[in-house]
């Protein structure tokens, strides 16, 4: 018996995916191939609205290696483009928005007219300028800013109100309106699909997407088949942030053409469709009003939000739910329409709604804390509640006093100015801002296929994708430490749809819902081998399963680790090859049902501004987080990073231009959108509370990736006030804004 093993069970900064990415051994969709594959391109709409009266393609079809050009005359029969089925459906078994190539309506400037089909890319991009559209235009609206003001173009709005109104002495209220515009993903891998028809009814896609499983159901229901006979292949995600949780007009096109040409297809979209193609923060209007008394008691949280959307399909978020929890408030009031445009659909972007929201909330709140003359922390911490004011249950667990404390600290709160304007460094005006962050920490169903082989190595398969946040890791870690063995002799299999069903990546439930199936799936393996010790091992003759611990690759005794066998020689002493479970790990249970669980975070910023020119540097940035046990540092550290680089370009250069007079993007390129700079990010301090809430799953483990942006846009803005005495509530904030005509570096 064996008793002298490493008592190692992970490397604490080791990232499983890292050498694979590093050293370009990693692939990701558009790099696979396959025999006989052919290449198409997409050829967009010149024109916002209107109808396609003639398409001509005969010039494009002679040119060298073109073998078809599909569009609405020629395009076959898609089962799930229905005529009867509305474009804006009222249930997921019915078409979700825009039907690719099914008809001659324009509905949105860069829409897909016609497929190119050639056999190779560039015999592809060559034919695009060989077809010609003659349109009949017809009258269209792009601009949010022109169309919210008339309220008969507003859709129903959701409305909320709770308490009776407030009655008591107001000292000071915040109100004001913010402005957000549209806001691009910008992943750096394009959206791509490679679709393979092996048989009449069977279907084989590489495609970018956060959910394997999501996007089988789809490509099953509009193409008629059991999704059995449908398999999606991610490998790897480079970059998504919401962009992929939905299918687009390139997955249905790629299988058409497929399908027709008979032979597997690869569609990219090229860098300016992704601007217009896979959706987008939507643009947003909020008027925010916050009444306080004298020391500093939220008294009424007024939050009214309008949000765009496409005239073919309704997409609402989150915009105005934190302001119903996030602090304690009697009386509280919001609205949220929305506006239909003629624009594509947008989507989920990181921080769903929240993140717009926050905006708003946390800079009134902001503008209250100068009102009272009190401090931006004391008066978060004068509102702050352990109970959820909405649904009167508590929270299962909230450190942001851990997170305030340790964020001011090390940011040198201390040496912020209470007067805006009044803090100087070499020509530069000071400011410290700071801002809270939340979003819900969900638990879902998930199963995982566990297997432990004779060799000793534990593989465990889930039908999950990975974006980036680590994921492979993180389940390995869970693994690792629950089953009490090395890192290196676990793999975790992920991105294909004929794994067992997992969620969609996104709003921060991934570690919380496979990681609670990866840790119920280890615990039933430790109970399997414990069993057959029992039933096998002379050794333990005679004793329970209770009196038995799994641990450093060995079934021993909890009261004489003497007693011990090791896995690999149970397992064949019990003549198992394997052992080979699915397991399944549902929701959450009614205990926990009993709580509102959510991740927190804070912000503190550091900013300089040009008191000549205004030009914005943020200086310094500490960053908190409170979302329960942290499995991987290194690649919670990264979630955390990456949020601050989304929120500096929220805050201070990511916009979307429309040219209203014809409805085109005008700035669809990374040259004229501007993305946050390596060079634009601080030093960045990333902290956690790293405390378990046991209240949400077994694990204690709670997303990070959207606290990670929420909250961030309205710490810089806050900064900018501190450093500046203006107020800026239209982003992204730039110098012209500041009452500056030109930024000059």
């Amino acid at each position: 018996m064996n008793t002298n093993k490493l008592n190692t069970i992970f490397w604490e900064d080791e990232r499983v995916d890292g050498a694979d990415k590093v050293t370009g051994k990693a692939r990701y969709t558009a790099e696979h191939s396959l025999p006989n594959l052919a290449y198409a391109v997409f050829v967009t709409s010149t024109i916002a609205k209107g109808t396609i009266k003639n398409l001509d393609v005969s010039k494009a079809l002679e040119m060298p290696g073109v073998l078809d050009v599909i569009y609405y005359a020629n395009c076959p029969a898609v089962p799930g483009y229905n005529s009867n089925a509305a474009e804006r459906p009222k249930n997921v078994s019915e078409w979700r928005g825009h039907k690719v190539l099914y008809d001659n309506k324009v509905r949105f400037f860069g829409q897909p007219i016609a497929l190119i089909v050639a056999d190779s890319l560039e015999n592809a991009n060559v034919a695009i300028r060989f077809v010609k559209a003659d349109y009949e235009i017809e009258k269209f609206e792009t601009n949010f800013d022109k169309a919210r003001l008339d309220a008969a173009n507003l859709k129903a709005p959701i409305n909320y109100k709770r308490g009776t109104g407030n009655t008591k002495p107001v000292a000071a209220t915040a109100d004001g309106e913010y402005t957000i515009p549209i806001e691009v993903h910008s992943p750096m891998e394009l959206q791509a699909t490679i679709a393979y028809w092996e048989a009449e009814d069977k279907l084989l896609l590489y495609d970018k997407t956060q959910g394997p499983k999501s996007t089988q159901g789809t490509v099953a229901r509009t193409f008629g088949l059991p999704e059995k006979n449908v398999r999606v292949i991610v490998e790897n995600v480079g970059g998504a942030f919401g962009s992929s949780l939905r299918s687009w007009s390139n997955v249905p096109a790629a299988c058409i053409a497929a399908k027709k040409l008979n032979r597997p297809v690869k569609l990219v979209l090229t860098r300016p469709q992704m601007f217009s193609l896979i959706g987008y923060r939507p643009q947003s209007w909020q008027k925010v009003n916050i009444a306080a008394d004298a020391e500093g008691n939220f008294l009424s949280i007024n939050h009214e939000a309008i949000s765009n959307t496409s005239r073919y399909e309704d997409f609402r978020e989150g915009i105005v739910d934190v302001s119903k929890f996030l602090y304690a408030c009697e009386n509280v009031t919001t609205k949220y329409s929305l506006l239909p445009l003629d624009l594509s659909t947008p989507i989920w972007m990181r921080g769903p709604g929240e993140a717009s929201g926050c905006f708003a909330l946390e800079s009134a709140i902001d503008d209250l804390s100068y009102q009272l003359k009190m401090d931006p922390i004391a008066l978060r911490i004068k509102n702050f509640t352990t109970i959820n004011p909405e649904n009167k249950l508590p929270f299962s667990d909230i450190n942001l006093k851990a997170c305030y404390e340790y964020g001011a600290e090390k940011i040198g709160w201390k040496n912020r100015s209470a007067v805006p304007g009044k803090l100087k460094e070499n020509g530069w005006l000071i400011g410290y801002g700071m801002a809270v962050g939340v979003f819900g920490a969900g638990k879902g169903a998930a199963s995982v296929r566990i297997v432990l082989s004779n060799d000793g190595k534990l593989l465990i398969e889930c039908a999950v994708s990975d974006m980036g946040p680590g994921t492979t890791t993180s389940m390995t870690k869970i693994a690792a430490e629950a089953m009490q063995m090395p890192i290196t002799k676990i793999k975790f299999k992920l991105g294909d749809s004929d794994l067992p069903p997992g969620p969609s990546q996104g709003g921060s439930g991934t570690t919380s819902t496979v990681g609670s199936a990866v840790d119920l799936a280890c615990k039933t393996v430790q109970q399997k081998l414990k069993e057959l010790a029992i039933q096998f091992a002379p050794v333990f003759a005679g004793v329970t399963a209770d009196a038995l611990e799994v641990k450093n690759e060995m079934v021993l005794l909890k009261a004489d680790a003497t007693k011990n066998m090791d896995i690999v020689g149970l397992l064949k002493l019990a003549n198992q090859e394997k052992i080979d479970l699915i397991i399944n790990s549902t929701g959450k249970t009614p205990e926990q049902l009993k709580f509102t669980s959510n991740s927190f975070s804070s912000h503190y910023v550091k900013v300089a501004v040009n008191a000549m020119n205004g030009k914005i540097k943020v200086l310094e940035v500490v960053t908190t987080g409170d979302a329960g046990k942290i499995i991987s540092p290194k690649t919670a550290r990264s979630q955390m990073i990456g949020g601050v680089v989304g929120g500096i370009g929220m805050a201070l250069s990511e916009k979307l231009d429309i040219d209203h007079t014809t409805g085109q993007i005008i700035n669809a390129s990374f040259g004229d959108y501007h993305v946050p700079l390596h060079s634009q990010i601080p030093k960045t301090d990333a902290w956690f509370v790293n405390k378990p809430d046991l209240n949400v799953n077994d694990i204690g483990a709670k997303g990070i990736g959207e606290i990670a942006l929420i909250g961030f846009a309205a710490a810089v803005s806050n900064a900018v006030y501190n450093a500046t005495g203006k107020r800026v509530r239209d982003l992204p904030i730039t110098p012209e804004k500041l009452g500056f005509k030109t930024a000059k570096v």
